[in-house]
């Protein structure tokens, strides 16, 4: 049975090309769930973390559930789809597109337009994003000989 466990195990890092990126992939998503929890499930704690008005809770959940279908999608295709990562570039490279317009779009409302600053305005609108996109562009580099198949 260990035996089992172990030959799955290495099956899945090699799955990966690696246990770097399978680690990226694991941390990035653990991000994405994160954030789907604290705008789903944590509303009122998020929206005063930030300075939101309670009005703006729909929204923020409508933001979270996006993630959560991003991290059900990521389950999926890493570890319970047949053919694993083979030809999955569409949904990498969305998930690259979205971090690098949530990181543009948190450097606009950060820097640049300021509607809506409070003394609760952070930056992490701007870091998250980033360290994100970061992480997601390493696995689409990564990983591209199974994924742009």
């Amino acid at each position: 049975r260990v035996r089992l466990i172990l030959k799955k195990g290495v099956k899945m890092i090699e799955k990966f090309n690696g246990i770097f990126y399978l680690a990226v992939f694991i941390i990035h998503f653990i991000g994405f769930a994160y954030y789907g929890f604290r705008c789903v499930f944590q509303t009122k704690s998020f929206l005063d973390q930030y300075g939101i008005d309670d009005t703006g809770a729909g929204m923020v959940r409508f933001f979270g559930s996006i993630f959560f279908g991003s991290v059900v999608m990521a389950i999926y295709v890493g570890f319970i789809r047949p053919n694993g990562l083979e030809a999955t570039w569409g949904f990498f490279n969305l998930i690259l597109l979205q971090n690098l317009s949530a990181f543009i779009v948190g450097f606009y409302n950060t820097k640049i337009n300021k509607l809506g600053h409070t003394d609760k305005t952070s930056d992490e609108a701007i870091y998250a994003p980033l360290v994100l996109t970061i992480l997601s562009a390493v696995l689409c580099y990564g990983l591209a000989d199974k994924i742009y198949i």
